[in-house]
């Protein structure tokens, strides 16, 4: 096992001293080219270019003698530090740290970013990392070939946002440019490098703010999940009657439960109305797309979303035709549609799908459509009774089918 390990940070400025120590007694430096080129690294020293951080944790691990790996920016931050300090390797390291890049990033851009979401994206991470750019205001998204700004923008297709492009920072090469993300994939962009993902409404004011990259997505006042439908109607008109079953409290409380949206995932809510479910949803963390054939619950699930601070996109149209041009889901809510419905959805694999029915016999027929097409099927009778407090008598009854399908191959 090496005598010692050192990672330094390196933002492009000059090494400090704790820095230029390590690296004059390294026997074996470990880094990119760029890193490898600096005049401190010493001749004699074996040197790595560093790929795969694994592969070269087990060859520090052989070695006899001091060991130094570069990386840019600081290397506790999404860097080196975690994966040369797994058990395996049994490594025990001392850290230089220097600026991050995402901070480098949000000074050259001159923005605040206590605000900002941070996510790493690689192919097989960036869809996810696509759901957090949809459903926040402020994302830093550290990229990585095959997952760089061109790729964020093609999968944010339909979503307006300003990305601002950092590339090769700290190095004389370094150079940030701003663009839509309509624009992004019309260039070819230089590793390493930073995106800012910026947009979806005006950035909100963070008097007051005490923790890092959140905000509490509710209106002055408002606490608590499952809302009356009322809470939601924001600016927009007001429904032409009664909420209905499928916007009972209750059940939408059920549903998010049985669904289980979260940061990174993709919700779909077809037949949004009110926007109440969606809007939780997207409080939750999640991205959503708020699907309705009617233009009036369109506008009211886009007030609604205003009204409570949270980024999600609505779409107009009938399903299930509108479905086809859609990204694909993590989790389906069916508002409606019966089982020509049901079966579109099951078709794009999302891993949970909830439902609901108003009678037994359609209950059936769609419980029968998820099984056929590879899900395991739950179903609950759901009955709830608002009480009037002042005399408590009976105020209104909502009685209602639930339905909730796992991916058959993800259930247990």
């Amino acid at each position: 096992m090496a005598d010692r390990v050192t990672v330094i940070g390196w933002d492009g400025s000059p090494l400090n001293r704790a820095a230029t120590a390590a690296l004059s007694a390294a026997t074996l430096v470990a880094g990119a080219a760029h890193h490898l080129a600096l005049p401190e690294v010493p001749h004699s020293a074996e040197r790595i270019r560093l790929g795969s951080i694994d592969l070269a944790a087990r060859r520090i691990a052989g070695h006899r003698g001091s060991a130094v790996v570069l990386a840019d920016g600081d290397p506790g931050f999404f860097g080196a530090v975690r994966s040369l300090r797994a058990p395996e390797h049994g490594l025990e390291v001392e850290v230089v740290p220097a600026v991050s890049a995402v901070a480098t990033a949000f000074a050259r851009a001159g923005m605040p970013w206590e605000d900002a979401q941070t996510v790493v994206a690689h192919p097989r991470t960036l869809r996810r990392a696509v759901n957090v750019c949809r459903a926040h205001h402020k994302v830093a998204v550290l990229t990585s070939p095959g997952a760089g700004p061109a790729e964020l923008a093609l999968l944010l297709e339909g979503v307006h946002r300003t990305f601002v492009i950092c590339e090769e920072l700290g190095t004389t090469r370094e150079q940030v440019t701003v663009v839509t993300s309509d624009k992004a994939a019309d260039h070819v962009w230089r590793d390493p490098n930073v995106v800012i993902v910026i947009g979806g409404g005006p950035e909100r004011r963070a008097d007051g703010a005490w923790i890092a990259g959140r905000h509490p997505a509710y209106p002055q006042g408002v606490r608590g999940w499952a809302l009356p439908a009322g809470a939601y109607r924001g600016d927009g008109p007001p429904p032409a009657g009664e909420s209905g079953e499928g916007e009972s409290p209750g059940l939408r409380a059920a549903q998010l439960a049985h669904l289980g949206p979260r940061t990174g995932d993709l919700v779909w809510d077809i037949g949004s109305g009110s926007g109440a479910l969606a809007v939780e949803a997207a409080r939750f963390g999640a991205a959503v797309l708020a699907v309705d054939s009617d233009r009036d619950a369109c506008a009211r699930t886009a007030a609604a979303a205003r009204a409570f601070g949270v980024q999600l996109q609505v779409v107009e149209g009938c399903a299930p035709h509108v479905l086809e041009r859609l990204p694909e889901p993590d989790v389906v809510r069916i508002g409606g549609g019966g089982v020509p419905v049901v079966t579109a959805v099951a078709d794009r694999r999302p891993e949970r799908i909830v439902t609901h029915a108003s009678t037994r016999d359609e209950a059936e027929a769609l419980g029968a459509a998820l099984a056929e097409n590879g899900y395991t099927v739950a179903c609950s009778l759901l009955q709830s009774v608002e009480l009037d407090t002042s005399a408590w008598s009976e105020r209104e009854r909502s009685v209602v089918f639930l339905l909730s399908a796992l991916r058959s191959d993800l259930a247990p």
